[in-house]
């Protein structure tokens, strides 16, 4: 691989890096004297500005089906015929992959320099997941070291042209998330995720603090995990609750995107690696999918709309 990197790669004899690849996997990593990261803000900066809209879905606290959320509303986007990806930025927990049936895939170097993403289901895939030996070990980083990592999943695959990249953040406000949008720069929007319980909801509040604090736009708030419809009696049971999440939506003033029922076929179908709003879109989980997705893509060309309405000179004719 490093002999078919050093036939492409440009003159590194100017002040500024210009290699279109994150550092990591550079050949003169251990003896460059560039400034490394002026050089990852630069790579990320030329990856982003070839994609139209980048979607962060967060949540303050794990086990609300963020991934699950994230991937199908990626799979209900392209669905409507766009170029879409998914970064899972989840770097203690990366289980998108498994959702798609890609876990055990390895990532390839391209003839530029690039990391090339994984394909599946019309979307382009890159992944912690994709980077392990082995799936089953853990992840013991310092905080530097993972800067390197969300700088190659960023900036170091090549992501081409999308309309959409959902990036898909770990639990909580820590480092990762800071990091990732720092590099990322203007984000278009945010989705929040939460379950129906009060405890969730409590970490849903932190999350749309976060994202004020951060200057993210907000999209909405998702309750997933709303209630079972049993399939034995077809009575609705509120398993954690139910209508929590529209609540702490209005009190806290950002918009409500829908909830999300509980269907034991979701678990099912991501152990499977086929996403379920691809494989089952006239149920209603799928519909409350679709229907979120939706309004993500509404959101996206209102403010892309807004976007160049704001950035048209006055004296140009139309």
């Amino acid at each position: 691989m490093s002999t078919e990197l050093k036939m492409v790669q440009p003159s590194t004899t100017g002040d500024a890096c210009t290699y279109m690849w994150a550092c990591a996997i550079c050949d003169e990593n251990e003896t460059c004297q560039k400034d490394k990261e002026g050089h990852s803000r630069w790579l990320v900066a030329k990856r982003m500005e070839r994609i139209d809209y980048k979607i962060l879905v967060m949540s303050n606290k794990g086990g609300v089906g963020k991934s699950t959320v994230s991937t199908n509303i990626a799979v209900s986007l392209a669905l409507k015929g766009y170029e879409v990806g998914i970064c899972d930025m989840d770097i203690h927990g990366p289980n998108i992959p498994k959702m798609v049936g890609a876990e055990g895939q390895r990532l390839k170097i391209s003839t530029g320099g690039g990391i090339i993403p994984y394909q599946a289901y019309n979307m382009k895939i890159a992944s912690m997941s994709f980077l392990l030996q082995n799936s089953d070990d853990p992840i013991i980083w310092r905080d530097a070291y993972k800067f390197e990592f969300i700088n190659q999943l960023l900036g170091g695959v090549e992501w081409q042209d999308l309309q959409y990249l959902i990036v898909d953040l770990p639990p909580g406000t820590g480092n990762e998330s800071v990091t990732t949008i720092d590099l990322i720069g203007e984000v278009t929007g945010c989705v929040i995720v939460s379950t129906p319980q009060e405890v969730a909801l409590l970490d849903a509040r932190k999350s749309v603090t976060f994202a004020r604090d951060s200057e993210l736009p907000i999209i909405g708030v998702v309750e997933n995990m709303s209630g079972l419809d049993c399939p034995h009696c077809h009575e609705h049971i509120d398993v954690f609750r139910m209508g929590g999440g529209e609540a702490s939506a209005r009190d806290m003033d950002v918009p409500f995107l829908g909830r999300i029922p509980l269907d034991p076929e979701v678990v099912r179908q991501s152990d499977y690696g086929e996403p379920y709003a691809l494989f089952h879109s006239d149920l209603p989980t799928a519909d409350a999918y679709h229907a979120i997705a939706n309004q993500v893509d509404s959101f996206c060309k209102k403010k892309g709309s807004l976007v160049s309405v704001a950035t048209r000179s006055p004296f140009k004719k139309k």
